[in-house]
């Protein structure tokens, strides 16, 4: 491998010729051989918002000339296009204020923007410090990259993959409003509702997750940059962070403000703790709805077996025939997945010592694998399950008529204890209610029909 010298203020290392990044991107990779979880590439893109932002904040500022403004735009361009990705190779498992992340990005974006200045035939040098870091620091500028990766993905991603999901539930609803069946509670035979009615319990809470999701973002839009350092903005304009904020939300088309206090910005990531915190929720309920779905598909033959599902695959590599919930077993992995990444999140974010939180990457690392999986299982499950949800309506019948909880229906009429009497003699003579009913002189067969409508039950009055 051919190498070329580059100096930083610990002397000369030799990088790999044909990468663009620079000695201290070269020491992190050597000084943190740990494990192979590189740093999201959502997090890179993010700098590059930052860094181009921010060389336009300065260049209004008239503290950078035109020239390195425009070389820095070029290669910060490239870098969110994805054609640099190679040039990104350090791991989360580093300095915990993402300092070499930052300078990474720095180190590629001055070696790309000095060819193009030198393609331009100018004599201008950006360096990755004095320019592309200009009136920022690691510490302020780590965090706003992380609350911008955040709220992309949440808003570009993760939740278009819940509205996706909530309208295949909607139409479900719609369709199967008029089923009556049982309903079930602590696994036992419950009064009836609808399958309709109870699919819309999973479509609202879809609609919950998406609104707190939402409203969780908008406390990210909060940008540490500014603070430099330890949060006074020591060696930024005071018009920078406002001027850069602008700048970012001219490309991302979102609405980002400049923190109210960047010492809070620097110390504390609450925010992300919140956002997670909806996360978790969503996951929650994916789990229950997953959960919900594979048992009354369950069978096929001695199961509930209420609805069908698409059979995707074989289940079995020693049963010929057998076909499994796959997809609801997918989506319960992500969910336990996103419960854990959300306890590592809420350590992590409890280590806030003194002026700076140094526990970043892993912060940022857990809450984008969460946003990533959560919506790719929401999609998978929507395409190769819940469209192709369908009633058996034989099977709901029978063991609508089987329920022995209908005779909650006769509660006003006889009350409970005597209907209570009616339950136990049908379950232990194996028998209808309405035979059970009618042997203890409760009721005649006629009133029996009369108060017993699992329909009326569903709607009641």
């Amino acid at each position: 491998m051919e190498y070329r010298v580059e100096r930083d203020t610990l002397g000369e290392i030799n990088v790999p010729a044909d990468k663009y990044w620079g000695a201290q991107t070269q020491r992190s990779k050597q000084n943190f051989p740990i494990g192979d979880e590189r740093m999201p590439a959502e997090i890179v893109k993010a700098f590059a918002i930052l860094k181009r932002s921010a060389a336009k904040a300065n260049n209004e500022l008239g503290l950078l000339e035109e020239e390195k403004y425009q070389a820095i735009s070029h290669a910060a361009d490239q870098i969110i296009e994805g054609s640099l990705d190679e040039h990104f190779p350090l791991v989360v498992w580093q300095t915990g204020s993402g300092t070499q992340s930052n300078m990474n990005v720095n180190e590629v974006i001055a070696h790309v923007g000095n060819k193009w200045l030198d393609e331009k035939g100018s004599d201008l040098k950006l360096h990755p410090n004095d320019d592309v870091n200009k009136s920022q620091s690691s510490n302020d500028t780590y965090p706003t990259a992380m609350h911008i990766a955040s709220v992309l993905k949440l808003e570009d991603t993760v939740l278009p993959a819940v509205q996706t999901f909530k309208g295949t539930l909607k139409e479900k609803s719609e369709a199967f409003m008029d089923i009556v069946k049982i309903g079930r509670t602590h696994l036992q035979d419950a009064t009836p509702l609808t399958l309709g009615q109870e699919i819309s319990g999973w479509h609202r809470m879809l609609e919950k997750s998406e609104s707190m999701i939402s409203q969780s973002a908008e406390y990210l839009k909060e940008l540490a940059i500014g603070g430099t350092a330890v949060g006074t903005g020591l060696n930024a304009h005071p018009d920078f962070s406002e001027k850069v904020c602008a700048a970012i939300n001219e490309f991302t088309g979102k609405k980002f403000i400049s923190a109210p206090n960047k010492f809070h910005a620097l110390t504390s990531h609450d925010e992300t703790v919140y956002a997670h915190g909806a996360l978790k929720g969503l996951a929650a309920d994916m789990m229950k709805i997953a959960n919900d779905v594979r048992w009354l598909a369950s069978g096929p033959r001695s199961g509930i077996g209420e609805i069908t599902i698409p059979a995707n695959e074989p289940g079995s590599s020693i049963m010929p025939g057998k076909v499994n919930p796959t997809q609801s077993e997918a989506v319960t992995m992500v969910a336990a997945q996103v419960m854990g990444n959300d306890a590592t999140i809420g350590f992590a974010a409890s280590q806030g010592n003194f002026e700076l939180n140094v526990f970043k990457p892993v912060i940022a690392y857990n809450f984008l694998q969460s946003c990533q999986i959560l919506a790719d299982s929401i999609l998978s499950f929507d395409e190769r399950c819940a469209k192709g949800i369908e009633p058996d309506e034989e099977k709901i019948d029978k063991f609508l008529k089987d329920s022995l909880m209908l005779v909650t229906a006769l509660n006003p009429h006889i009350g409970y204890e005597n209907a209570a009497k009616i339950a136990k003699k049908a379950f232990n003579d194996n028998s209808t209610l309405k035979e059970a009913a009618v042997e203890l002189n409760l009721l005649s067969e006629e009133e029996f029909e009369k108060y017993v409508k699992p329909e009326e039950m569903t709607y009641p009055k």
